[in-house]
């Protein structure tokens, strides 16, 4: 009953008139900022928030949280069509949905993606209203042992993010770490890896690192395709929404990645400092662990778009349980909320749930008519996406290069970041060109400063005693997981070697055999 009367006191707010029409405002900006390569939900609420100062508290936060999550519709709009992600939590998206596009399936990959997006951000806000005590209790039971735990776990998932050796994956992880330790040491403030760039001292900045190897690498492929061929543009025909419907075999086979993407999502969005760039790229490589077609990913695979799209937008929701519960933003984005809040009066933290149940409430409910109006908005429009792909390159790819460029710049008003882009997209261009993925650099670069910092927090606490991490429970299971990832691959090859041995032995047994019988006198 105390739950029927909280959403019944959260509807009274969020279907007031001016909480619909700023919430309407909020996810359509969202997704079209979303949808810009490189500008992405900070600057879009850091150019909002001074709109909101004469609004009501609610109104305020609702607007903005709609543009945060709203990006993350339209973030994978560039991403499956033109391989260049909106938002870096959509970079994962681009692996399998632009294969899709390019054989086609364009329509049938948004759709799959505004449905994952939704299921994941419903199962998520349910998640929020029945557990948002027990997942922020369980989130204050992850100190920095737990944390290295877990982002180990990551960084050796990285190496089955893309097809191909696990070596080459394995070396761009390393790449990854080294460019996030780019910058001045937390402890010692020696500069490393600065090459004497003062710009450098604060490390690269996320947004140039994934523009630049996703979005001007992949450019530069398309000028290069371009050149070697005169073809015009495709002829895109008129997309019904019924040919986007997926059957009912590919739907079945999507509830259980949905289910795990969400699933995933929820957990690591409720981690503070963990966020929906980390939820996307460990569900997407916990997917391709567990799915039966997780060999054919990369190649087009309807469950590498949904398992990543149900896990970001599942973590923007539970993001707010540390940020709300706890006063702890997860992320960047969710750090810019909390001053926001703090700006309408409004302090987050242990006694913000029974204090302003009003403003909880109402946001949760908010987000279930902020999805359902991203759905209706999203859907109807997929055709008109589609028809991006039938511009010709000579008029898409400069207009790309603008917005990536500004994206870049508006992270910090610094011409830097643009060279800094265009070099990693040089870079990845060759990366590319030589087999090597880029999806395990991403993980490696944002999970790489986190590693080192829960690593040395953990060994300062123990004095250096690396037992440590088998006196807590959650963090042994974690480090038990990150052994058998890396076990399973080496035992299916040892298997698949001792197979092939053996046939081969049988091979030659039943070839000595053959050789060995009597000949006949018919043929002596």
């Amino acid at each position: 009953m105390e739950l029927l009367s909280n959403l019944a006191l959260g509807a009274q707010v969020a279907f007031q008139a001016d909480a619909l029409l700023f919430c309407f405002i909020g996810v359509t900006l969202g997704t079209l900022i979303g949808a810009l390569p490189g500008i992405g939900p900070l600057a879009a609420i850091s150019v909002c928030l001074p709109l909101t100062f004469g609004m009501e508290p609610t109104v305020a936060l609702i607007m903005l949280a709609g543009i945060f999550y709203g990006a993350q519709y339209g973030g994978s709009i560039a991403s499956i069509l033109l391989n260049l992600p909106g938002t870096p939590s959509t970079a994962i998206t681009a692996l399998d949905g632009y294969p899709m596009a390019q054989k086609g399936r364009a329509g049938l990959a948004l759709f799959i993606n505004a449905f994952a997006s939704f299921c994941g951000s419903s199962i998520s806000i349910l998640l929020l209203m029945f557990f948002a005590p027990f997942i922020a209790a369980i989130a204050l039971k992850f100190h920095s042992t737990e944390y290295f735990a877990i982002m180990l776990l990551g960084l050796v998932s990285a190496a089955t993010l893309s097809g191909g050796a696990p070596v080459k994956s394995l070396i761009m992880v390393l790449f990854g770490l080294l460019l996030g330790v780019v910058g001045l040491d937390s402890n010692s403030g020696t500069a490393r890896f600065t090459l004497g760039f003062l710009e450098l001292s604060d490390g690269l900045s996320l947004i140039p690192v994934a523009m630049g190897l996703f979005g001007v690498a992949e450019v530069l492929m398309k000028m290069e395709a371009a050149r070697k061929s005169d073809a015009s543009p495709a002829k895109v025909e008129r997309v019904r929404l019924a040919d986007l419907i997926p059957e009912r075999s590919i739907l079945r086979k999507l509830v259980a990645p949905i289910l795990r993407g969400a699933s995933v999502g929820a957990v690591i969005g409720a981690l503070p400092g963990a966020g929906p760039t980390v939820a996307s790229l460990m569900a997407y490589s916990f997917e391709k662990q567990t799915n039966k077609a997780g060999d054919k990913f990369g190649t087009g695979e309807p469950a590498g778009v949904a398992a990543p799209e149900a896990a970001n937008n599942a973590a923007v929701q539970t993001a707010f349980i540390p940020t709300l519960g706890l006063g702890i933003p997860g992320d960047v984005v969710m750090a810019v909320l909390l001053g926001a809040m703090m700006m309408h009066g409004i302090v987050p933290g242990p006694r913000f749930i029974p204090t302003e149940p009003e403003v909880f409430w109402g946001l949760v409910i908010s987000f279930w008519l902020g999805n359902v109006m991203l759905l209706m908005l999203t859907l109807p429009m997929i055709g008109v996406f589609v028809r991006l792909l039938s511009v010709p390159a000579s008029i898409l790819l400069p207009i790309i290069v603008f917005f990536i460029c500004m994206g870049s710049y508006s992270v910090a008003n610094n011409p830097f970041d643009i060279y800094v882009t265009l070099f990693f997209g040089v870079l990845g261009y060759f990366l590319v060109k030589s087999g090597f993925s880029p999806a395990p650099v991403l993980l490696g670069f944002v999970l790489g400063p986190l590693v080192e910092d829960n690593l040395r927090r953990t060994m300062t606490i123990a004095r250096g005693d690396a037992t440590v991490f088998l006196d807590r429970p959650i963090a042994l299971v974690l480090l038990i997981m990150t052994a058998l990832v890396v076990l399973l691959p080496i035992g299916r090859a040892v298997m698949k070697m001792l197979a092939e041995r053996r046939a081969g032995r049988d091979g030659d047994a039943g070839s000595k055999s053959v050789l060995m019988q009597p000949v006949p006198d018919s043929e002596q």
